[in-house]
């Protein structure tokens, strides 16, 4: 395992340029192609949505993908407290599930004018917990696959 390094004070796990790098390209492969899975059984809309977002008008994908590069950067701020034998595997699903899930449920949606945990839909809620789920194992892996 790499160095630590300090960021604010808090310990990494790795530089925090490749855990946001990290996180971005999980979202964009891991995520993404889980997005995609459950769009063509039907229980999810489209992967790479490109509608713009506000206030910037930044296409969704490219907003997503920020937003994984700041979840990567929680992500090795945690995984010093991760165990490691295999089970690092469900720990790195398990937080990118439930804690992106989280946040996005109860605070991202209600910011949105959208209702909260997706309206306590549990299919939608579910498509939640696997996309977040693919992300924290895409994380883990591009961490570990580290040159």
């Amino acid at each position: 395992m790499a160095a630590k390094a300090q960021a604010g004070g808090i310990s990494l796990s790795h530089n925090v340029f490749f855990l946001f790098a990290a996180g971005a390209i999980s979202l964009l492969v891991f995520q993404m192609a889980v997005w995609t899975i459950l769009n063509l059984t039907g229980l999810a809309p489209g992967a790479f949505p490109m509608g713009a977002t506000k206030p910037l008008g930044v296409p969704q994908t490219w907003s997503l993908a920020f937003w994984g590069g700041v979840w990567g950067i929680v992500f090795g701020a945690v995984e010093k407290y991760f165990p490691k034998d295999l089970i690092y595997w469900v720990a790195a699903f398990l937080f990118g599930a439930i804690f992106p899930s989280l946040v996005l449920w109860f605070i991202v949606f209600p910011l949105k004018g959208i209702p909260m945990a997706a309206g306590w839909d549990a299919g939608r809620m579910a498509t939640h917990v696997l996309n977040h789920g693919a992300w924290g194992l895409g994380t883990a892996l591009l961490l570990r696959w580290r040159p």
